[in-house]
């Protein structure tokens, strides 16, 4: 996956993958939709992510264990299928931990392109983890953002982001709290690690017009967004049964008004209707965003992919019990 984001250069792989989210939410209705399947311990959880739009099937696995870098493990691991519905066939296995992060980004960066003023231009950054760094790339591709301000409250963090975005070509301000980060921006990434419902970006830090991108919301009881800016901004999200328990519109009731995105692509809704408007993208990650990127990579590796055969060749297919008791018998005997 690394060699194959290099050769075709991170910005452009970031570009590609916001086209096919963008193309894959604007046909919504073709695709079969239903909330991650999730097992749960208490040492984290595994996660199943399908879907299918009736040609092509796909589902991710993914893991998220936060005691993992303790005995030298990743805290999040994971990989994905692509399968062709017509015969069942398995067409793609796939990386999908880099994968993740950046259709992570690229989904990000697409929802801005819809819902953001059109001049924005900075963005603040509130969590300095690996996804901030994606997150960076992917808004300064699409939306041309010119300048990040950026605070976590580990320094070291922050240290590990401002060098490896020294070569991104934008300003980079380093800040010394949410709220100094928040002032100027025009778009807000809320990316961090916070457990439990926090309120990071409180309502009074915002003003009129900007753009809210909340991804670190992924299960019931977290949340990063304070309660009362559910009361000022216009909410958007992927898909809203599954954000409801895993979002940040849990805190408020099942009948809380949202806007799903491909509505506003379809014009079914309204997206933003004012400069003045806030909207806030309610992100929680859902398996058509990864169908998308499955479909990315499947068609960047065209005549490039190691084929692996799943499938015995089998003298008669419809014998699939005899020829495999057959071969055992022969075994037993020699």
């Amino acid at each position: 996956m690394r060699r194959l984001v290099r050769s075709t250069g991170t910005k452009a792989f970031l570009t590609q993958l916001a086209d096919y989210v963008r193309y894959d939410f604007s046909r919504w209705t073709e695709f079969e939709k239903s909330a991650r399947v999730a097992s749960h311990s208490k040492e984290g959880v595994i996660e199943l992510m399908p879907t299918s739009d009736g040609r092509l099937y796909s589902f991710k696995y993914v893991n998220g264990h936060p005691n993992n870098p303790k005995t030298g493990k990743l805290t999040v691991t994971a990989f994905g299928v692509l399968a062709d519905v017509a015969s069942g066939y398995p067409l793609l296995i796939s990386e999908m931990t880099l994968l993740t992060a950046l259709r992570t980004a690229a989904t990000s960066a697409f929802a801005a392109s819809v819902l953001a003023r059109k001049d924005s231009r900075v963005m603040a950054l509130v969590g300095a983890g690996a996804q901030s760094e994606f997150q960076a790339l992917a808004f300064q591709a699409l939306l041309g953002i010119a300048e990040i301000r950026v605070y976590d409250p580990d320094p070291l963090a922050v240290d590990k982001f401002m060098a490896n975005a020294d070569g991104f070509g934008m300003r980079l301000v380093r800040c010394t709290g949410v709220a100094e980060a928040v002032d100027g921006a025009d778009i807000v990434t809320v990316c961090t690690a916070v457990k439990g419902r926090q309120a990071v970006i409180e309502a009074g830090m915002l003003r009129p017009g900007m753009h809210i991108n909340a991804i670190g919301g992924d299960c019931p009881g977290k949340t990063e967004l304070h309660r009362d800016i559910l009361d000022i901004g216009k909410y958007f999200t992927e898909f809203t049964p599954q954000t409801r328990v895993e979002g940040e519109i849990q805190q408020a009731g099942p009948d809380y008004p949202v806007v799903e995105m491909w509505e506003v692509l379809a014009g079914v809704k309204d997206g933003r209707t004012s400069d003045a408007e806030v909207t806030v993208f309610d992100s929680v990650g859902f398996a058509v965003e990864d169908f998308s990127a499955l479909r990315l990579v499947h068609d960047l590796t065209e005549g490039k992919r190691r084929m692996v055969d799943l499938v015995p060749e089998l003298d008669d297919p419809k014998n699939l019990y005899g020829e495999l008791v057959g071969a055992r018998q022969v075994a037993e005997v020699a």
